[in-house]
């Protein structure tokens, strides 16, 4: 079952029916202050009703007209201005309401004789618009700055979205021309091992293509795409290269990011394993404590090369990526440490970790 979301209760019943209860509170409340000094709340909550009859119009004035043509523009000097104006011009009215309204039905036998253009007297009926003025364009204010953090919520969330859906999509092609590279060099070879890689091939586009779509998947998919990955690649290098790939810890309900790992393990083959080497080696560790993931990947590199291949291996369209989709996805819950030496790369992923229950 859906629960409403705290801007569908605010925002979204009848507008009607929130107005109605403003005022009901503003007036009631008055009525109960001002008719506390003589007992008499009926009489003080007609008196306050005969003075909304100047302040709404005040009020939606304000809230309809003069906050969305100048307040909502920026427009402040000019919304202040005509604040002002329609303070005093309202509160010229509620001076006319005095003598001509309440005078004759509230204070018949007062032997005081008001006349309009009774200038203090205005200045004086200020104090019966601005307060209800000032409360509204508040709460109008905080309703419109409400909806535009959503809004700016809403974009910045469709905006990552969006990144992280191309990054995602990045992957896709980046496997794919390397592994269509591998199937293409046995082919020309008329290797038996061929057919193997087609099957693989189509098993890891499957998950990659149906099952990548959520936003977390459990880590014993990810799992097993690193070894049908790490099985390509043996078929193609064969025994000039010696694969070390150990699990510790269970996978259990952990959840991960599609495709965070791959990248790591395929950077190290394609610029730990030089044609020239003769005995290149990649070694993989992935420790699983608690709600932590640790993701070694280690991989000898050409002393001929090192320089060009560190850069490249550094700098790739692979980690770039990987690199960004941290930001993304584990902001403060990631660190990525890349260590170099003479004979080796060496990579230390370290993620914090959601489960099933979460």
């Amino acid at each position: 079952m859906n629960r409403p979301k705290l801007e569908d209760i605010l925002f979204k019943p009848p507008r009607i029916l929130w107005h109605l209860v403003f005022w009901v509170v503003f007036i009631s409340f008055f009525a109960l202050v001002y008719g506390s000094f003589e007992e008499d709340y009926g009489r003080q909550y007609l008196i306050l009703l005969t003075d909304a009859v100047v302040q709404i119009p005040a009020v939606y004035f304000t809230l309809y007209y003069l906050m969305p043509k100048f307040l909502f523009k920026d427009r402040y000097i000019e919304f202040a201005t005509y604040i002002i104006l329609v303070i005093l011009m309202f509160s010229a009215f509620g001076w006319f309401n005095y003598v001509i309204v309440q005078k004759p039905l509230f204070w018949a036998n007062d032997s005081y004789e008001p006349y309009l253009l009774n200038y203090s007297k205005i200045l004086k009926s200020t104090t019966k618009i601005y307060p209800v003025l000032v409360l509204a364009i508040v709460i109008k204010w905080f309703k419109y700055w409400y909806k535009e953090q959503k809004s700016n919520q809403q974009l910045v969330e469709e905006k990552l979205k969006a990144e992280l859906n191309f990054l995602k999509a990045q992957v896709h092609p980046h496997f794919l021309f390397n592994t269509l590279n591998n199937l293409y060099a046995l082919t020309l070879k008329k290797s038996k091992d061929a057919p193997e890689v087609v099957l693989k091939l189509s098993d890891l586009l499957n998950y990659m293509l149906y099952e990548c779509a959520a936003d977390e998947v459990l880590i014993e998919k990810e799992v097993k795409l690193l070894k049908d990955y790490i099985a390509l690649e043996k078929i193609r290098y064969g025994d000039r290269l010696n694969i070390s790939f150990n699990i510790l810890g269970k996978a259990g309900s952990k959840r991960v990011a599609p495709l965070m790992l791959l990248p790591f393990v395929e950077n190290s083959f394609k610029h730990g394993v030089s044609e020239e080497m003769d005995e290149a080696w990649v070694s993989i560790d992935l420790e699983l404590k608690e709600e932590r993931l640790v993701l070694k990947v280690e991989n000898s590199k050409s002393k001929n090369d090192g320089r060009d291949d560190q850069f490249n291996y550094k700098q790739g369209i692979g980690l770039k990526n990987v690199r960004r989709r941290l930001e993304l996805l584990y902001p403060e819950k990631h660190k990525l440490e890349m260590h170099d030496s003479i004979d080796s790369f060496l990579i230390v992923l370290t993620l914090e970790l959601k489960t099933n229950a979460d």
